[in-house]
């Protein structure tokens, strides 16, 4: 195919009624010296397992725009920002869902063609209005069902009900009505993230965290209204509820979003919520019968200090040799137990691997250094409140995210819409590293695949970019794979470890990779790319990244640089999968190891004018990539023709 070969450019430097009342008794202040006693027994038993388990070090705090179930972080000095005002979703004990405040002007001159651009054609989001965390997800009577943190009335965050959409295949979805709203006493405040549980005798039960009318957080149970119905339209709240409330020593802020339920060796069912004490995050274990009346597990399933607040926790097995998924209730020396959290100080999903102790419910990281919250992570990019469930269909389990926003609440009112959920992904143990997980694609998106283009051995010198020539570049599948031909006379040039010198940088190893949403000139552009590093033992470290700080021209919205390391065994080349979907940038490095979301705002790189190119900054070597790219048609994402079936 043609291609074209130019100087590399280098890249600047970062220019409603409620039908009940809550009992008096959830109404009151606890207090009484029963409960303080409690309390003081509580927290000392705590403290003793969090000394126990010994120091570790807090997270590397997100410079990110968006919080948790939330939202971007200002670029505003702090001097022309107003000290009194508060982020949204804070004063109600979530994480901040708008940043800035919302003025009379954009943050840029947007035009509806921009934002007409911006929307995704196959990744899903709703008709309109405001979305975050996926919730209770599950596969049920030939339909997968995905229920979602949505705002009706809004594309800013409040409101909280469930929205609900139903595909056969994951890709192609039909919006349904409203699955629950906020009009009970234990979920005024919004009805916020849950999990669903699918039981043998055929029954689903789903677990949401209900935010009351005083604003405490609590569990509550709800049912389908009809089983018979493979839509699940009508659901039905527990006339019991709330079925858990926070215990003692817990902050009425501080208790959310139950997991999908397991069963222990008793027969019994055990699901585990989210929590702090202090600085510490924590997950308690509950057992129950009935999935109504709960008791607590002694101690908790797991703490790391200095993590904060858990919340949106999943917990789940992966098998450590195969290819297919198992169900939650799995445990036993073929399985490795994943215990993921979504750190609300950070606003990023951690995860580590480890083994489940059903005899005192606990579980125990493989490696320390890699426990939750301060060592791996699901995504490195615009990632968070992600979900799985076992999909029983195809015996697999699959992954959802949510990409929040890094523009202004004034952009998003302005567009109509906030928000988009990642495509689905097939989770699996890595068995060649042993130490990771595996997250690609579900292979249904392949389904969209149109003409493709080939692309072999295409030399890209040091500091060259070159061209493909593709066509349209807003809708790809691109599978790229690089070998590197180190230069003989180079002198060894260092650049910045890592990714933290951005796509800018030029060392003598990199980076080198591909260029996606970038106009003709190059005065935009989204840079997915590997970075090597070498040590002063000789070994190579590789790094893949996604540089953000030169995707668009407009100067308030949030850019930065993205990622991690990634294993490269001997023997492999550097390959990634890149899918990108207008204003969306999903990157997999190494089949999978390592994943970076990039959510872009081009003002000029849009519609005809994106392009697609190769770049290479390294000095000391020139690399050869061979690329397949699929130009991916729309998904179909419509509302649910009810009255065909009525």
């Amino acid at each position: 195919m043609d291609t074209s070969t130019s100087a590399y450019a280098p890249l600047p430097g970062e220019d409603p009624l409620f039908s009940g009342h809550p009992p008096a008794s959830l109404r009151r202040s606890w207090k009484g010296f029963a409960v303080i006693f409690a309390s003081v027994l509580f927290l000392l038993s705590l403290v003793g397992l969090i000394i126990h388990q010994g120091p570790q070090q807090p997270p590397d705090v997100m410079p990110d725009k968006q919080d948790e179930h939330h939202h971007p972080q200002s670029t505003t000095p702090a001097s022309e920002t107003t000290s009194s005002w508060e982020p949204r979703g804070k004063a109600l004990g979530v994480s901040a869902k708008s940043n800035p405040p919302v003025s009379d002007e954009l943050s840029y001159n947007w035009t509806n063609a921009m934002f007409s651009w911006q929307r995704t054609a196959f990744h899903f989001q709703p008709e309109r209005n405001w979305m975050n965390d996926p919730n209770g997800p599950l596969f049920y009577k030939g339909w997968y069902h995905l229920f979602y943190q949505y705002n009706p009335d809004s594309a800013i965050w409040g409101n909280i009900t469930w929205g609900h959409a139903v595909s056969t295949d994951l890709i192609h979805w039909l919006y349904l009505p409203l699955a629950m709203v906020a009009d009970q006493w234990y979920d005024a405040n919004g009805v916020w993230s849950g999990s669903a549980t699918l039981l043998p005798d055929g029954q689903i039960v789903m677990l949401y965290t209900g935010d009351t009318v005083d604003a405490v957080q609590v569990v509550c149970l709800a049912h389908p209204a009809n089983l018979s119905d493979p839509l699940l339209i009508d659901w039905v709240k527990y006339s019991g509820n709330p079925v858990l409330t926070p215990p003692p020593g817990i902050l009425t802020t501080d208790f959310r979003d139950p997991t999908t339920a397991w069963t222990g060796p008793d027969g019994k069912w055990r699901i585990t919520i989210g929590s702090k004490v202090n600085t510490t995050g924590i997950s308690f274990v509950y057992h129950t019968e009935d999935f109504k009346t709960y008791n607590m597990s002694k101690g908790v399933l797991h703490a790391v200090p200095g993590t904060g607040m858990w919340e949106c926790i999943d917990f789940y097995p992966v098998v450590i040799n195969g290819s297919k998924g198992v169900e939650t209730s799995v445990n036993n020396p073929s399985v490795k137990h994943v215990l993921k959290a979504s750190l609300d100080d950070t606003k990023v999903d951690h995860y580590a691997l480890g083994t489940y102790f059903e005899e005192n419910e606990t579980w125990v990281p493989d490696n320390p250094a890699l426990d939750v919250g301060i060592g791996l992570k699901y995504d490195y990019g615009r990632y968070y409140a992600s979900k799985t469930f076992y999909d029983q269909n195809k015996e697999r389990r699959i992954l959802w995210g949510w990409i929040n926003e890094t523009d202004t609440e004034s952009d998003d009112l302005a567009k109509g819409w906030a928000s988009v959920q990642t495509i689905p992904r097939t989770v699996l143990f890595d068995n060649k590293t042993g130490t990771n997980l595996i997250q690609w694609p579900v292979e249904e998106i392949e389904e969209l695949r149109l003409n493709n283009t080939d692309f072999s051995d295409v030399l890209v010198e040091a500091g060259t970019v070159v061209e493909l020539d593709i066509g349209t570049a807003t809708q790809l599948d691109i599978l790229v794979e690089f070998e590197v031909e180190p230069l003989e006379s180079s002198e060894t040039v260092n650049s910045s470890v890592g990714c933290g010198g951005g796509a800018v940088d030029r060392g003598t190893f990199g980076p080198f990779g591909i260029l996606v949403i970038a106009d003709e000139t190059l005065t935009e552009l989204t840079p997915i790319y590997f970075n090597l590093a070498n040590s002063t033992e000789g070994d190579v470290t590789t790094y893949f990244c996604a540089d953000e700080r030169r995707s668009s021209k407009a100067p308030d919205v949030f850019k930065q640089v993205y990622g991690s390391e990634v294993p490269v065994l001997d023997g492999e080349k550097h390959f990634a999968r890149v899918l990108v979907d207008h204003s969306i940038v999903e990157s997999f490095a190494q089949g999978g190891r390592t994943v970076i979301t990039s959510r872009v705002y081009p003002t000029e790189a849009i519609y005809g004018a994106a392009r697609l190119f190769l770049f290479n900054n390294a000095t000391g070597l020139n690399v050869k990539a061979t690329l397949k790219i699929w130009q991916l048609n729309s998904a179909f994402i419509h509302p649910f023709p009810l009255d065909q079936i009525q």
